[in-house]
Parts: structure tokens; sequence; C-alpha cells
């Protein structure tokens, strides 16, 4: 049996923080693999990453676009995802881009 990501550690990973090394590159991948994925497709996502154990930070970026997904209507699209958008923006004003 798979162990789940502790619960508060997923919940850490929401909270605004400066990445841990590789959890940038993670939630990178886990966008890059969303895209064009639909509500159903997403939330299928995130209970695998949950039984896999995944890292929370890649759990929390799954949750996120799950429930960006329950809100919006069509597939996920980076480009269209304001918290995203918002982030890059952030880090472009920051040089951490």
């Amino acid at each position: 049996m798979t162990e789940h990501p502790d619960e508060a550690a997923v919940e850490a990973a929401h909270e605004p923080h400066d990445p841990a090394p590789g959890e940038r590159a993670a939630v990178d991948r886990v966008r890059a693999e969303a895209d064009g994925m639909g509500h159903h497709q997403a939330e299928a996502a995130l209970e695998a990453a949950r039984e896999e154990g995944a890292d929370p930070a890649v759990v929390a970026e799954w949750e996120r676009i799950e429930e960006h997904l329950a809100a919006h209507r069509g597939p996920y699209a980076p480009a269209a995802d304001p918290f995203l958008q918002g982030l890059l923006t952030a880090r472009t004003q920051h040089g951490t881009g």
C-alpha cells in the first residue's frame, strides 16, 4: 500500500513560500502535464498523485489546478491560469523568473 502525502505538508505547499530545490521544476512538470486536460482528467491525476505518495508540492499543484478547472469551463491552459500568470509576472518583476 502506498503512503499518502502528509496533508499538513500539502497544505503548507499551498502557502506562499520560496520553493525548495526541485520544487519549481516538479510543479512546472505538473502544469505541462495538465495542459489541455479537462476537470475529470485533472481530478484523476490528483488522485493518482495522492495514491503514489507524490511530493506535497505536486499534490498541492494538482489540487489547485483541479479546483481551477472545477470553476472554469474548458481545458486547462497555463496561459489562461490567473494564478500562474500572476506568479510569472511577480517572478519577472523580482528577477527570479
